[in-house]
């Protein structure tokens, strides 16, 4: 009964907007655009990457770009200074707190399909609307709408499945999931053109929805690569202010010597070395969400710290952890409870431009992101690669499409097989030899298509270059 109002009640809300619209719409007039793009995730812009990375492509190509989500944190420097992106805050909505659970989420939907709906027409006429899901519901209506209205294209940019997600909450049976899902193939078939995050994605969408999408593959941009050692060392710098594992494990034996956990300089003539015994830097990142989760790395660095115990040559770890999330204070009272000797966490949010240069400067990246659908891949290890950096990262099924096992990184499948490779990798370290400098030299020497290029190949014939 209820899952049936709910039903009911989106389809009225759907009913009326589509309506409005199009009342609304007979006042204006007939559209063109003028080649702008509408650009739109209803979620943070500051965390939505791929978003931006689409943003600065159509502005390098001289598209007018309306970026538009929540501004809960900054966007990329480049972002913000491009003349031909605007950005189009939508006010977060914060829980209805009022009524059934059930009541309180649909009546979120409605008021989010309103707002965003009185956000997109009020923008300048755009070509396209590109929009990410998820998340999906109930934007991918929305945008639909705003299409009619304006006589524009949507371009839907799947990054996941949003009932996937959903599931992950309410399993996969639950009412709310099933409506989910039925709307989601529903509202997706009506899009004009659709781009996905891997060729399994690829397949199901036309097999199972009967959309024809383009693999686009998430790839670095430019500005992720291996971070040089004076860079390195300004960082350290500059995260030593608020977080104690990048300060210097011992007093400075130079009164000329400016030093971090791993670096020191000559502050006479400039120059930075890496310190002698320095600890190895391990970094994840992560959306704190269901879909990770991080009590196998914290298992696993409990086995770590055992082995160092026990006498086996590994190095102290610093393991940086960053993101935002839901589930972040959660693990901060699970890390907290944890007593190491020879490994320090912290889990900071980064800057956007200092989020590369920490990844250029890392020994090793882990990834414990498990695709809800099993479609997607990990932003987070793209951008590790592009900086060079190896990774181990957790099993799921189309992994294979970004992690080459032993020969870019390694998968692992629980705690004891990451602590196995976490002993194996560091064995020795720092030394110049083994897996982990070998998988570094592959990484350097793949030649890796980087975003521009992979977006003008895949994403500009779609657009019309001479539109």
């Amino acid at each position: 009964m209820a899952a049936g109002g709910a039903v009911l009640l989106l389809a009225a809300a759907a009913g009326t907007l589509v309506l409005a619209a199009l009342l609304w719409r007979r006042r204006r007039a007939a559209a063109g655009g003028a080649g702008r793009v509408c650009v739109a995730v209803l979620g943070d812009l500051g965390r939505s990457p791929r978003m931006q990375y689409h943003a600065l492509s159509l502005a390098r190509h001289g598209r007018g770009v309306e970026l538009l989500g929540y501004l809960q944190t900054r966007p990329h420097g480049d972002v913000l200074r491009s003349g031909k992106i605007r950005l189009v805050p939508v006010a977060d909505l914060r829980g209805l707190r009022v009524g059934p659970k059930l009541f309180q989420y649909v009546i979120k939907v409605i008021v989010q399909a309103i707002q965003l709906l009185y956000t997109m027409l009020k923008i300048d006429q755009p070509s396209y609307i590109l929009l990410q899901n998820p998340p999906g519901l109930p934007s991918i209506a929305v945008a639909w709408v705003a299409c009619l209205f304006w006589r524009s294209k949507l371009i839907i940019d799947w990054h996941n499945y949003g009932y996937t997600i959903m599931s992950l909450n309410h399993g996969r049976n639950h009412p709310l999931v099933q409506i989910a899902k039925w709307y989601e193939k529903l509202f997706g078939r009506l899009s004009d053109y659709n781009l996905c995050v891997t060729n399994a994605m690829k397949e199901d969408l036309w097999v199972n929805c009967n959309i024809k999408a383009v693999t686009l593959y998430d790839k670095p941009a430019s500005y992720f690569k291996e971070t040089p050692l004076e860079l390195q060392h300004h960082l350290y710098v500059k995260l030593a202010r608020d977080y104690e594992p990048f300060k210097p494990r011992t007093e400075s034996g130079s009164s000329n010597a400016e030093w971090t956990a791993f670096t020191e300089m000559d502050e006479k003539n400039g120059h930075v070395i890496k310190t002698r015994g320095r600890p190895a830097l391990l970094i994840s990142s992560t959306s704190w969400t269901e879909d990770e989760d991080f009590s196998v790395l914290l298992k696993a660095l409990e086995d770590y710290e055992r082995y160092i115990d026990e006498g086996v040559e590994l190095p102290s770890l610093v393991c940086v952890i960053t993101g935002k999330g839901p589930l972040k204070d959660y693990y901060n009272g699970l890390i907290n409870k944890l007593h190491f000797k020879h490994i320090q966490i912290c889990t900071p949010w980064l800057e956007a431009e200092d989020y590369p240069l920490l990844l250029g400067s890392a020994d090793l990246g882990v990834c414990l992101h498990k695709s809800s659908s099993g479609l997607d891949l990990p932003m987070k290890v793209v951008d590790m690669f592009g900086c060079c950096l190896p990774v181990c990262a957790i099993y799921f099924e189309c992994l294979h499409e970004l992690v080459k096992h032993d020969e870019n990184g390694l998968i692992f499948r629980d705690s004891n097989e990451l602590a196995e490779q976490l002993k194996m990798l560091f064995l020795g370290f720092p030394t110049l030899e083994g897996k982990l400098h070998n998988f570094r030299k592959n990484l350097r020497t793949s030649k890796q298509l980087r975003w521009d290029e992979s977006w003008d190949q895949t994403v500009l014939p779609l657009l019309g270059q001479n539109e």
